[in-house]
């Protein structure tokens, strides 16, 4: 195992870079480190998961939400309380999502290491949050999903590496790992819907 060193802005980006554009030997790199998770989430998946949340209030206070020839500039404080409910989810996802891979990985014959876990969890999910920045202009947030996709891969990619998984055994670990993650992202819309109503009306 190689020692972790707590990430600088620059390696961030690098590591983000590396994981998108060449996510196996970047996979490979990751499975030697063994940071702690408190640094994984203080070094790498708190920062990154600040951006959808961050663009998406931005986007908001700028541009408005417009459908059908409307346009809708919700206040100030409503966008702030999505943006801090968002990112709390998010951060929340990937906790649940490692322990979701952690609890699969002997079905697919894998090793249960839940700081691999979290390693998979937080890395594969660079695609989503980097095309978080989309949601800086709302028209464009659908092609920000759409990249978002990408994550997929990197979790198919990674998965095996991390959690010594056969190879072959690896897309229906991937699947599982992906429902569990769109039943999450469900539920936790619906939370988040739920929250800021609450929120709404306790303000009046």
């Amino acid at each position: 195992m190689t020692t972790f060193e707590q990430p600088n802005a620059e390696s961030i980006m690098d590591r983000a870079k590396n994981i998108l554009l060449t996510p196996d030997a970047e996979w490979e790199k990751i499975d030697g480190e063994r940071p702690t998770i408190q640094s994984l989430y203080t070094g790498y998946v708190g920062i990154l998961a600040a951006i959808p949340p961050l663009a998406g209030a931005i986007g908001g206070i700028v541009f408005g939400y417009g459908a059908m020839g409307y346009t809708l500039r919700p206040p100030l404080g409503n966008l702030i309380a999505a943006a801090v409910i968002e990112y709390l989810l998010a951060l929340v996802t990937v906790a649940v999502l490692a322990l979701v891979i952690e609890q699969l990985a002997p079905t697919f014959d894998g090793t249960r290491d839940r700081v691999q876990a979290f390693k998979v969890a937080g890395y594969s999910m660079t695609a989503g949050w980097l095309a978080g920045i989309f949601s800086i202009i709302p028209a464009l947030s659908l092609i920000g999903s759409v990249f978002g996709l990408y994550s997929f891969y990197l979790l198919y990619r990674g998965l095996p590496k991390l959690m010594k998984t056969p190879q072959e055994k690896a897309l229906p670990y991937t699947a599982l790992v992906v429902i569990a993650s769109i039943l999450l992202l469900f539920v936790f819309n619906i939370l988040a819907a739920a929250l800021l109503s609450v929120g709404a009306e306790a303000g009046m």
